[in-house]
């Protein structure tokens, strides 16, 4: 999961960085919102975190531009202001939910997590196809029934393709999903990743089918062309 995070304060925003990268999340931190709407039109986050009390262009004001110009990604705000009519106001523009500062960083994954499942309609946090089982929450994968460890960007070529199944992906869009503006991947990262996740899920009845010229998709074993 990619998520965008924007909160002025320094000292905050590297505590929440670093927090959210704990749980194998690529994150990009900005300290102001100015060129948010450009932003979001050339790269595609999963869940935007977004502080009311920015310089220059508030919270707020941020999230009217957001929603004025059809950009759908879900949003949590963060703020210290606990006033129900600021909740209103920023449930009204468009947020998707509301977090009052401080809080439990086990809270703000909890909601992180709610949203992006809300956004690919994932109804809970444990998706099961076939002898594949997955839990968003707690990162567990099994395969009939027993453990297999993933390592994070294992776990996040898994977690994309599956939110993307049966679509074709391309590297491009795998990368942008596993790597923030400070990464610097090699050319071939996306076949390394998609290499390792095969062969830890071998005995799945689904597989990444590569598609020449344009990417991969999972799907289910059965549905794999024969040779």
């Amino acid at each position: 999961m990619r998520i965008l995070f924007i909160e002025d304060d320094e000292q905050l925003g590297e505590v929440t960085r670093r927090a959210l990268l704990t749980q194998g999340w690529t994150v990009d931190w900005l300290q102001a919102a100015g060129d948010l709407v450009a932003l979001l039109r050339q790269t595609a986050f999963d869940v935007l975190l977004l502080d009311v009390g920015l310089p220059g262009l508030d919270g707020f004001s941020a999230l009217h531009a957001l929603r004025a110009a059809g950009i759908k990604t879900p949003v949590l705000m963060l703020t210290a202001r606990d006033q129900v009519a600021d909740r209103v106001h920023g449930l009204s523009l468009g947020a998707d939910d509301y977090l009052i500062k401080p809080f439990a960083l086990a809270e703000l994954f909890a909601r992180v997590n709610a949203l992006a499942r809300r956004a690919t309609d994932f109804v809970s946090s444990t998706r099961t196809l076939g002898n594949l089982f997955i839990d968003v929450a707690s990162k567990e994968v099994r395969i009939n029934n027993q453990r297999v460890e993933l390592l994070p960007r294992e776990w996040a070529v898994l977690h994309f393709l599956i939110r993307n199944s049966g679509r074709v992906v391309s590297k491009e869009q795998i990368l942008d999903a596993l790597f923030g503006w400070d990464d610097a991947p090699s050319a071939n990262a996306a076949e390394v990743y998609v290499s390792r996740l095969r062969a830890k899920i071998s005995a799945a009845s689904v597989s990444i089918q590569t598609v020449r010229g344009f990417g991969y998709r999972l799907i289910a074993q059965s549905d794999t062309p024969r040779a």
